[in-house]
């Protein structure tokens, strides 16, 4: 038992220290800019690619993913998983993976203002359900291709999958309520998008942007980003 427990807390605290890695802020320091300063000043995959383009926003993606990723995995290897899943495995997987959620969102390096997450749960479920996973990515990625809103993108992935993973082990509350502190977190940290998305003003991600765009998104950005100030002074 007190091995287990330790294994937990491990998990956790290397999950969430992970996490803190803001993978946005590395690239946009790599190109001498800082993405916190464009758009609607997330450091994240939508935003990123909005600002600098398709390929570092997926960079961003791939980056974030394996934040979520790689606690999930150890947590479940850790404890058998790979040889033999038990649901024991799979608790230590989620757990991890919601370690790293949360040092993505409020990461304690950057006074707890991260990301929304997105790109970390979509981690966590490539190692629980790699499949659906690809699946998911697909039909969001063709979503976004045509109707460019990457909230309602990520509103899909996150849904469909919670509720693939919670009919899954719809027999464990510990499994349950993990999927649904993840859910929770997710849809909160993107209440601006909905109310935004309800108004009809959500910004929409043009993931080819060509470079004569530059000056209007310039432009764009100042104004995004006075909304968002705004938004957050009355959240």
């Amino acid at each position: 038992m007190f091995i287990n427990i330790l294994k937990f807390s491990l998990l956790i605290i290397g999950g969430y220290l992970l996490g803190n890695f803001s993978s946005a802020k590395f690239l946009s320091r790599l190109k001498h800019d800082d993405i916190t300063k464009h758009g609607s000043g997330n450091p994240g995959t939508m935003n990123m690619a909005r600002t600098f383009g398709f390929k570092m926003g997926l960079l961003t993606l791939f980056m974030d993913a394996l934040k979520g990723a790689i606690p999930a995995f150890i947590g479940f290897a850790i404890f058998g998983g790979l040889t033999n899943p038990t649901e024991l495995s799979y608790i230590a997987l989620f757990t991890g993976g919601f370690a790293s959620i949360l040092g993505h969102i409020f990461p304690v390096f950057y006074k707890f203002k991260g990301g929304k997450g997105v790109a970390c749960i979509f981690g966590v479920f490539a190692v629980a359900e790699p499949i659906w996973t690809v699946i998911m990515f697909v039909v969001c990625l063709l979503y976004l291709l045509v109707f460019k809103y990457g909230a309602i993108a990520s509103f899909i992935l996150i849904t469909v999958m919670t509720i693939i993973e919670g009919y899954k082990f719809r027999g464990n509350i510990v499994i349950c309520m993990l999927l649904f502190g993840i859910f929770f977190l997710i849809w909160f940290m993107h209440r601006q998008n909905f109310f935004r998305l309800l108004i009809g003003k959500e910004n929409k991600v043009n993931l080819f942007k060509k470079k004569k765009d530059k000056i209007k998104l310039n432009k764009q950005e100042k104004k995004e980003i006075k909304q968002e100030n705004k938004e957050k002074e009355i959240g």
